[in-house]
């Protein structure tokens, strides 16, 4: 059992890991870092920074590397969503533990680490902490079951929820738990000590490992609630559904614009398109004569979608334009992309240079 207490973690610093180049994500990351990929119609990271938020964590460290600018050019100072943000920037990848040191300057005191370009959670971080401070942990790891942990971290602990050992991705037959690595740590400064400066060092193979050889305390918390890796167009495609059908929801995003049509200003809809929720449809976008939408699905910004298409299950970023009397179900198509008359496409990833499958 998870131990609980009265704790607030409102104060508590943030460490947002956001330096992957998103290979698993590709080709909706060739030319976007994935902490900027929308979800309904909103960067990951900007989801990530409401939740932290809504546990009135405001102070938070973005460790950069792959295409820093454009995260920084959309966040600015953090004050428009309400944050303090400060960018730490590697000049060359470091690694999750190696980009934790290189924000060693700002962190003083217990603080979190978030997996926050990729990990989607509603875990309740104030009962994460009172776990941590509970177990007088040097690291604490939030641990996530699954129904099959070969392609994860698996953590095994004992009686106590005391980190035995790590195993990464194990054979289904072999592994003795399905509880895996969240993605999201409790960290005592002290452990950055353990960092080698300067230097690719992970928190899995590297960090944790070395902590437990020293005999420092690492705890795991479990946590069944809702958990989503995005990494992959498969996933990335489930949150957004996930989200529209209320299967979980984001601090960022109000449920009356999840559980209907919602639709943002200026849209041109012509009186013979039918609409059935739930649907997005962000500013801009012309939606033309018989068109067919069938939700979930979102529409980005300055959209048009032309006579007689038809759409079910999509998720269609900014700038789209698809033509006449084309069909797209369970599909994902990238800003700027332009479909041609009479497409019938399925289970897909369209962007402007290639077509890819999507497996679900």
């Amino acid at each position: 059992m998870n131990e609980k207490k009265s704790v607030d973690a409102r104060g508590m610093k943030a460490v947002i890991l956001v330096g992957g180049p998103g290979m698993r994500l590709r080709p909706l990351t060739d030319n976007k870092p994935k902490s900027i990929v929308p979800v309904l119609n909103r960067p990951i990271l900007e989801h990530t920074l409401a939740y932290l938020k809504h546990f009135g964590i405001v102070d938070v460290i973005l460790a950069m590397s792959y295409l820093p600018d454009v995260i920084r050019e959309y966040f600015g100072d953090g004050e428009r969503c309400g944050m303090r943000l400060t960018y730490c920037l590697e000049k060359e990848p470091l690694g999750t533990a190696g980009a934790i040191k290189n924000s060693e300057t700002y962190l003083d005191s217990s603080f979190l680490v978030l997996n926050g370009d990729n990990v989607f959670t509603d875990m309740n971080l104030h009962d994460l902490l009172a776990f941590h401070l509970a177990k007088k942990a040097k690291a604490t790891i939030a641990l996530t079951w699954v129904d099959n942990p070969s392609a994860f971290g698996v953590v095994e602990t004992d009686a106590e929820q005391r980190v035995k050992r790590f195993i990464e991705k194990p054979p289904l037959s072999e592994a003795k738990t399905n509880w895996i690595n969240a993605g999201c740590y409790i960290l005592e400064p002290e452990v950055l000590g353990e960092i080698p400066q300067g230097q690719h060092y992970m928190l899995e193979k590297g960090l944790f490992p070395r902590l437990l050889d020293i005999g420092k305390k690492v705890y795991g918390y479990t946590y069944k609630g809702y958990w989503l890796d995005m990494g992959t167009p498969q996933k990335y495609f489930n949150f957004n559904m996930d989200l529209l059908l209320l299967k979980t929801k984001s601090p960022l995003i109000a449920a009356e614009e999840t559980n209907g049509v919602y639709y943002s200003k200026d849209i041109d809809i012509h009186p013979t398109a039918k609409i059935l929720a739930p649907v997005l449809i962000d500013d801009g976008c012309k939606i033309g004569k018989d068109v067919h939408i069938k939700g979930p699905a979102v529409i980005g910004k300055g959209c048009v979608i032309n006579n007689n298409v038809s759409l079910e299950q999509v998720i269609i970023w900014d700038k789209v334009n698809i033509g006449q009397h084309s069909r797209l179900n369970r599909c994902i198509v990238s800003d700027d992309t332009t479909i041609a008359e009479n497409q019938d496409i399925r289970n897909s990833v369209i962007t402007p240079s290639r077509t890819v499958p999507l497996s679900l």
